[in-house]
């Protein structure tokens, strides 16, 4: 049987990160792709609104119906954006715990948005964090988290995700791509750490990589892969999807979730 992954995240209408990037990328990645939405994420210049939050009881609803008329392997939670949201997420999670967990701190989007509520943060890293095999901030996320000042290197990044560590999930991997020099990814499993390096690609348009990245590790480990090697697979889909970037002429452009099956190497 394919796995079967679910997210649990924000809708973005420009199609390029959130549940639309969860969904291809679950597509590319060959496992069945399911989605309960949290909010709608809609910032657009003509309408006066461009966030809408979805109920409770929608959210739980959507949830249900994929574990129950479907099954799930794995989950990826992404925006999750209140803390009435994570509590509900973390009481269905513990009700129905997922062989997998990817945790993805979603918090401010590539225009700007802001995607988690202050507020929401400690009941993220109090009550989500432990349940979740591996949690995947970006420097900024791991910033806020932490209510540390900047991390600017390897160092500093591999300092964060030990204390980012001690919050209870069984893996920290933590995303360098705003670094100044490379693009480095640093793996902490409690022990050691593992490190991937990628020289920097020259591109604003990154819309939806880290949702990607996440989404990747949530597919091979919902497949059987050990986190080591279903960060590996996501790095090469995610460093594809970067390089090979769709640019519409319209400030930031998406990642291309199919450029590791068109254009990786044979």
């Amino acid at each position: 049987m394919i796995a079967r992954v679910l997210t649990v995240a924000g809708s973005a209408a420009q199609g390029s990160a959130g549940i639309q990037a969860d969904l291809k990328t679950f597509q590319e990645r060959d496992v069945y792709g399911m989605a309960a939405i949290t909010a709608i994420v809609a910032n657009n210049p003509v309408t006066s609104e461009g966030m809408f939050t979805n109920s409770l009881e929608a959210i739980e609803a959507q949830f249900y119906t994929a574990v129950k008329n479907v099954g799930v392997d794995g989950v990826k939670t992404g925006m999750l954006f209140t803390k009435e949201i994570i509590s509900l997420v973390v009481r269905l999670l513990e009700k129905n715990a997922p062989a997998s967990l990817v945790v993805d701190p979603v918090m401010i989007g590539k225009m700007g948005s802001q995607l988690l509520k202050d507020d929401a943060i400690e009941e993220m890293r109090e009550r989500l964090f432990p349940l979740a095999t591996v949690i995947t901030p970006n420097l900024h996320e791991a910033e806020r988290i932490m209510e540390s000042g900047p991390i600017t290197s390897k160092e500093e990044m591999k300092h964060a995700a030990k204390s980012l560590h001690r919050f209870g999930a069984d893996y920290v991997i933590i995303k360098g791509g705003a670094l100044p020099e490379d693009a480095v990814d640093i793996l902490y499993d409690g022990n050691g750490f593992m490190e991937w390096e990628q020289p920097r690609i020259d591109t604003i348009h990154t819309s939806g990589a880290g949702c990607s990245f996440s989404a990747a590790i949530a597919a091979e480990l919902a497949k059987g892969a050990a986190v080591e090697q279903a960060v590996n697979i996501a790095k090469a889909y995610v460093t594809a999807a970067i390089e090979h970037a769709l640019d519409f002429g319209k400030g930031i452009g998406s990642t291309y979730h199919a450029a590791y099956r068109k254009h990786r190497p044979r």
